[in-house]
């Protein structure tokens, strides 16, 4: 299932995810790099793929080759990735 990296709002599209496609409830580009799977903000160019170029605005429609829509899973999310780390590293440390 794939959401809306704005508003969360479930997005149907079949195959390839166009560069002018748009969230059908608040307009915004779904091909940017706040809605890729690559999208890592601590990762160089915020980007896990290497060898892409740099993009200033994440939240602007792109012509990047490797972008590729994040599944709306909970595995993917940046937060719950942050939380599942802070939650090993306590559990080291515990007596």
């Amino acid at each position: 299932m794939r959401r809306c990296h704005k508003c969360s709002t479930e997005i149907t599209l079949e195959g390839h995810v166009g560069r002018k496609e748009e969230c059908p409830s608040c307009a915004a580009s779904l091909h940017c790099c706040l809605a890729c799977r690559f999208h890592e903000p601590s990762a160089h160019n915020q980007c896990r793929e290497v060898g892409t170029e740099f993009i200033r605005d994440r939240e602007a429609a792109n012509f990047c080759d490797s972008f590729t829509m994040r599944d709306s899973g909970a595995s993917d999310s940046p937060a719950a990735a942050e939380g599942t780390a802070k939650a090993a590293l306590a559990d080291l440390f515990k007596i």
